[in-house]
């Protein structure tokens, strides 16, 4: 008998798309690389007012004028389901793209103003009220990554529901008096973390606890805090840590007009409860864990901002410099590091490779609103949008060493974002990587060889250099100036004195001596 070798059937990684939304409706184009240096578009001028992916790019919600919102299947861009929803004031899809949760205008607090519906039936599944829609209380209902476990805050308690089937209600109550807010770990979603803030005299807490039935109500880990306005809850992948941001309105020691901020760690096991020690004084700008959920990078201190990336047990791995810089992107594979300026800095961009602690190169984006690593983990795109800024508007389309790839402007832009797609279904980057090295490799050779003509020249050039011009004149108040601009970015002041600076300089230290020369036989003979 002959048996014949089953070779496994690898799936083609999904082609990158780009969402794109103006003035006139938004459009589907097909991501890089491009044949043509140009974007096909899948889907053309839908008109709404706003659109937004389900987290595993499977769904598109488009909010549509006249209070209705359209639901299309990804993978054949086509229209599966239509609600209208009189006076929407927002929506959001669940991770899978199963469920559609709407927010109304309540009319009376009878009026269940918030409402769970089945995007595959077009069925309502759960109602409940909600008086006001804040950054912390919306979405009402919050999910798992793989939509297992659903949790939402009420008075003094977390309610926690049927796993895929709200027909059963609330199934577990964790009762928690105070909290503000809560974040569900997403995968899994074994964990969820509350903040309950300051109260007459007790410090603001973020506690931890275990989302199954047999939790007893009490906290795997609990970090409290005073001077506590807002925190923002970080979990990395695999639901083991927590990176919590203390923002405090008011800065005690008086260097901040914006008030002071600290990062806090906590781990499920209890290993670690504490602040990251980090090296600079100043606020935290950003901080973003990696997709393997073992390291996390962060952005601090005032400005020059300084970068570091730490292991799960808050040691120093990195550093990434200082710089102007107050946001920090994690590739979707882990390799590639941005650091970047963003909003009132001047758009300063620093590419890393991780795996080989190198700087890869730098550039510039001015006046970016968002900024986002593809799916594959090989492009950066940045985008001026409207309404943060009116002018100017457009994409940018970096490789993951800074190198500009693509740029198309528009008149106004809204909004332009990547499909999400698993990073898992693209290949590995390392072969990217030696490709492009390769490249410069060949690129160097040919510019050093180089024509004889060229190199005579060259020789030319060396042996009679041009005389230099002379230097425009600049005031004295434009040197200081490059000397603190210096300070702020982290760069050095190239200007040197000028020669009537230097005479001045030696003819006060002159003066100084004599001075005191003349004030010794002074003060001996009294």
């Amino acid at each position: 008998n002959l048996y014949w070798p089953v070779m496994a059937v690898v799936d083609p990684p999904p082609s990158l798309e780009i969402f794109v939304r103006g003035p006139e409706g938004l459009a589907l184009w097909t991501g890089p690389p491009y044949s043509n240096d140009q974007p096909s578009i899948k889907l053309e001028r839908i008109p709404c007012t706003n659109a937004k992916f389900s987290e595993d790019g499977s769904k598109l919600m488009v909010l549509k004028p006249d209070s209705i919102i359209s639901i299309y299947d990804c993978k054949g861009s086509k229209e599966i389901r239509s609600f209208e929803i009189p006076n929407l004031l927002a929506a959001t899809l669940s991770p899978c793209g199963t469920y559609l949760q709407t927010f109304q205008k309540a009319s009376s607090p009878q009026e269940k103003n918030v409402i769970l519906w089945k995007t595959e039936t077009g069925d309502s599944v759960y109602h409940l009220f909600q008086k006001n829609m804040t950054k912390a209380t919306w979405p009402s209902i919050r999910f798992s990554s793989d939509e297992a476990v659903a949790c939402r805050m009420a008075t003094n308690e977390i309610q926690f529901f049927g796993a895929g089937d709200f027909s059963k209600g609330i199934t577990n109550r964790l009762r928690i008096p105070g909290v503000a807010a809560l974040e569900l770990s997403k995968s899994p979603g074994s964990h969820v973390a509350a903040f309950v803030p300051e109260s007459k005299g007790i410090p603001a807490s973020v506690q931890i606890f275990f989302c199954g039935n047999d939790s007893q109500g009490q906290p795997v880990a609990r970090r409290s805090f005073f001077r506590c306005s807002t925190v923002q809850l970080n979990w990395n992948a695999g639901s083991t840590g927590l990176l919590v941001v203390v923002q405090s309105d008011v800065d005690k020691t008086n260097q901040s007009y914006y008030g002071e901020s600290k990062l806090n760690y906590l781990t499920t096991d209890g290993t670690h409860e504490g602040v990251v020690p980090l090296r600079k004084e100043g606020p935290v700008h950003d901080v973003q864990w990696s997709c393997s959920g073992t390291e996390f990078a962060v952005v601090y201190g005032f400005m020059p901002a300084k970068a570091t990336v730490f292991d799960k047990k808050c040691n120093p791995l990195l550093e990434l410099g200082t710089g102007p810089y107050n946001t920090i992107r994690w590739n979707p594979k882990g390799r590639f590091l941005c650091l970047a300026g963003f909003g009132n800095l001047p758009g300063d961009m620093a590419f890393w490779d991780y795996i080989e602690k190198r700087q890869l190169g730098t550039t510039k984006a001015e006046c970016s609103v968002t900024s986002e690593w593809s799916p594959d983990g090989r492009y950066f795109m940045t985008a001026t949008t409207a309404p943060r800024l009116q002018v100017d508007n457009g994409i940018k389309i970096f490789h993951h060493n800074g190198l500009l790839y693509f740029k198309k402007m528009f008149d106004k832009l809204y909004q332009a974002e990547w499909k999400p797609e698993s990073p898992d279904r693209f290949g590995d980057i390392a072969e990217l990587v030696k490709s492009i090295d390769s490249l410069k490799v060949e690129e160097a050779k040919i510019q050093g060889k180089g024509s004889k003509s060229s190199q005579a020249s060259a020789k030319a050039t060396f042996a009679n250099p041009p005389t230099q011009k002379a230097a425009a004149y600049r005031p004295p108040h434009a040197k200081n100036a490059e000397v603190i601009r210096a300070e702020l970015f982290g760069g050095n002041p190239t200007q040197e004195l000028s020669k009537n600076a230097l005479k001045n300089k030696k003819k006060r230290e002159k003066q100084r001596e004599k001075k005191a020369a003349e004030a010794a036989p002074a003060g001996s003979g009294s």
